[in-house]
């Protein structure tokens, strides 16, 4: 869990597909994944300990990478800009939380419905907290050299290159959403998997 958000932490800077998403895209959403399976196998007790391992973990990790410095091309920025290791732990935080709430609220239902549910429900508040925390400039509270790491994020681009103009981190933001989204449903898969294989471990045990 905690490489998860580490990493993602990292892969959120570099763009993809024209600037449409990030790579940190792609590897976040396995957090509900490990999130729902444990909340499956061991309950939600056991599921909440996880997250918290995970998010204290991730977030020592996170401010040991805001100190490593990068070279780009003529400048030099942390590996992990202190800001966006703040949003990355509350946004985790709350979103895990929330999928473990929804999670229970439907773990009774079809094996299906939990998961797929909790996930739609914790990535969503996970995409608004985490990107306008991030980089909206709106949120000021973390300084001015805080807000130059990720002045990036606010140069006007098309809405997903076909609309009007806004801040790119909207861009981002509903990109990766629509991502969490097909990645929810895709995971359906290897949730069903490891489930039946925890479960059999457990009864053979």
């Amino acid at each position: 869990m905690a490489a998860i958000v580490v990493a993602s932490n990292i892969l959120v800077q570099f763009l993809i597909l024209d600037g449409l998403l990030t790579w940190g895209a792609f590897t976040y959403p396995l957090a509900f994944l490990v999130t729902d399976v444990m909340n499956r196998v061991y309950g939600p007790s056991a599921a909440r300990r996880v997250v918290l391992a995970g998010f204290l973990t991730g977030i020592a990790c996170s401010l040991v990478g805001s100190q490593i410095m990068l070279q780009g091309e003529g400048y030099t920025y942390a590996a992990v800009p202190l800001r966006i290791a703040f949003a990355s732990g509350l946004a985790f935080f709350a979103a895990q939380l929330t999928d473990i709430a929804v999670f229970n609220r439907f773990r009774e239902g079809r094996w299906w419905r939990a998961p797929l549910l909790s996930t739609l429900a914790g990535s969503a508040l996970d995409t608004a907290l985490f990107f306008t925390i991030a980089f909206s400039a709106t949120v000021t509270v973390f300084g001015a050299e805080a807000d130059a790491a990720v002045s990036w994020a606010l140069a006007p681009v098309p809405l997903l290159n076909l609309g009007p103009e806004l801040p790119l981190w909207v861009t981002l933001a509903l990109a990766d959403w629509a991502v969490k989204l097909s990645l929810a449903v895709i995971a359906l898969v290897p949730f069903r998997a490891i489930v039946a294989q925890l479960t059999k471990n457990r009864v053979v045990a």
